[in-house]
């Protein structure tokens, strides 16, 4: 189930996104873990926030701003049962999102985002807080 995420859902949030994270940005160095995940919740206030609920659990959230999808985690241990690929879905249906920013060396979001129907139209050497981490700019359809 699909549902808006609220304040009081922030905590459980962060625990999704260090999971996820954990899981898919081996590349990720400790010191800039931490340094997103300070920074986290300020994004929060940002984007329109929905959620994935498993039996009554939050599992995978998703943050979209305008058209573009900011933030999409889920759970490492309900990966790979179709919570991004609804929560994607979702957010295309409903926030006409057609947009997304990935970590070049998450591959594993790369393919997704490929198998998704988006394709990559620009690539830059830094992200945006100018670390080097490149970003692929994705959008949905054809470029």
């Amino acid at each position: 189930m699909i549902r808006q995420i609220k304040e009081v859902d922030y905590p459980r949030l962060m625990e999704i996104w260090e999971a996820s994270v954990r899981a898919t940005h081996k590349f990720l160095s400790e010191i800039d873990f931490q340094y997103y995940k300070i920074r986290l919740p300020t994004y929060f206030e940002h984007v329109s926030l929905f959620g994935y609920e498993k039996d009554n659990i939050l599992i995978g959230f998703a943050g979209v701003a305008l058209h573009n999808l900011e933030m999409l985690f889920i759970d490492a241990t309900f990966r790979g049962i179709g919570v991004g690929k609804t929560l994607l879905t979702y957010a295309v249906e409903n926030f006409g999102v057609t947009n997304v920013d990935v970590n070049e060396q998450n591959v594993q979001a790369v393919d997704f985002y490929k198998h998704m129907g988006f394709q990559t139209y620009m690539r830059t050497e830094v992200d945006d807080h100018g670390k080097h981490y490149p970003i692929l700019k994705m959008q949905l359809g054809t470029c």
